[in-house]
């Protein structure tokens, strides 16, 4: 999805009355500042298409927004939530910290467990983890302990995953549409269940053991 331009005139319907959290890059020509943010917007953009909303406001031609966030220096990175500001940085910030800016105010971000906190709630028994993916993919690399039940067989396994007595942990490659897909479907018939931060990848970012079958 693109990183789509916004004027004075356009502010309030494309951010205030956004159904998505929104991100505002305020920018302002001739600053390479700027010119480096800019391209790290749009890959946060695309890679959370569905999620969130990305524009941005030359403040040059639009001082007004400028005035409403108090923004006095660009790049500034502004997150819009409930058409009320949640979250800001300034500066041309990494793409990780963008992220760390978003992620909070994203859609299902509170059913979302981050990899660090996994691998003591599976060492205590507390949690069961479940992988999503197909057998071949699961097969290849796999959290250790983890079963496989494919998202499209969530629901007939429900069952027997609900006399293990514990809250299952979720996960897919990348914390994608499968997994959110069968995490609803727990959530239809109230088992309790989460979803693991960023997937398997996430898991193999931080290092930790994986098996192979």
């Amino acid at each position: 999805m693109a990183v789509l331009s916004v004027t004075t005139a356009t502010f309030q319907r494309e951010v205030l009355q956004s159904e998505l959290p929104v991100l505002i890059d305020l920018w302002a020509p001739g600053f390479p500042a700027c010119r480096q943010l800019s391209p790290r917007v749009e890959e946060v953009a695309r890679e959370l298409e569905g999620k969130l909303k990305a524009v941005k406001v030359n403040v040059e031609e639009n001082p007004q927004v400028a005035k409403m966030f108090r923004a006095t220096e660009v790049p500034m990175l502004i997150v819009v939530a409930g058409g009320r500001p949640v979250n800001a940085a300034k500066g041309p910030i990494s793409k990780a910290e963008i992220l760390e800016l978003v992620e909070p105010h994203l859609p299902g971000a509170e059913d979302e467990i981050p990899a660090k906190e996994l691998p003591p709630l599976i060492k205590a028994g507390k949690v069961l983890i479940v992988d999503v993916r197909d057998t071949g993919p699961f097969q290849r690399a796999h959290i250790p302990g983890a079963r496989n039940v494919p998202a499209e067989s969530i629901t007939l396994a429900a069952q027997t995953l609900a006399m293990e007595r514990k809250p299952v942990v979720l996960y897919d490659r990348s914390g994608g549409e499968d997994v959110r897909k069968a995490f609803d479907a727990l959530q239809q018939i109230g088992l309790p269940a989460a979803i693991l931060k960023g997937g398997f990848l996430a898991w193999e970012s931080e290092g930790y053991d994986i098996e192979r079958s």
